[in-house]
């Protein structure tokens, strides 16, 4: 009887675990560039200038903020990729004397990235010669239910939010050292 009941904990105490949903996933990419932390964030600081450096971007559109330039928490920007879907972005925190920004996705394209939701840091500071920009991202996968599909479990969403991370640091990196931008 002893082993019955064990059994059966065993099989609940699992089921539970399984049942419980997703877990928040989280992306850390850097890059070294060869330019001063100030002129990095010249061009990488301005919320709404992502399509500035980022070549998966198409086109930007930003608005409001309690900062000069939109640059202030409330500040929204709506960025369309060259791919499809949109990313409707709100700013959360801008500060510049610090060279960093935290902002997080309002509305969910699953089109754009299979991510439900997701929140992100960028910062630039010395390193060297140059700077190094950070962009870090914590998200859930665009299926929160218990089993998502293939292009929206964890694994799309962190493939999605890498390429997208990695594609915008070269980009940055290629405008401001003069390389090829793709």
């Amino acid at each position: 009887m002893r082993r019955v009941l064990a059994t059966l904990a065993a099989l609940l105490a699992a089921g539970t675990a399984l049942a419980h949903g997703p877990t928040p996933q989280k992306i850390d990419q850097t890059i070294t560039i060869r330019a001063t932390p100030d002129a990095v964030w010249k061009v990488v600081g301005p919320f709404g200038g992502i399509g500035a450096w980022h070549p998966d971007v198409a086109k930007v559109e930003a608005k409001g903020g309690e900062g000069v330039g939109g640059d202030g928490a409330g500040a929204v920007r709506k960025v369309t990729l060259k791919r499809g879907g949109t990313l409707i972005e709100g700013l959360d925190e801008w500060k510049g004397a610090e060279r960093t920004y935290s902002y997080r996705l309002s509305d969910p394209d699953l089109d754009a990235l299979p991510v439900s939701s997701y929140s992100a840091t960028l910062t630039v500071t010395p390193e060297g010669e140059g700077a190094k920009v950070e962009w870090m991202g914590r998200f859930y996968r665009g299926d929160t239910g218990n089993e998502p599909p293939e292009n929206l479990n964890d694994e799309a969403g962190k493939e999605a939010m890498n390429r997208y991370f990695s594609e915008g640091l070269k980009g940055l990196k290629a405008k401001l050292e003069g390389g090829p931008q793709r």
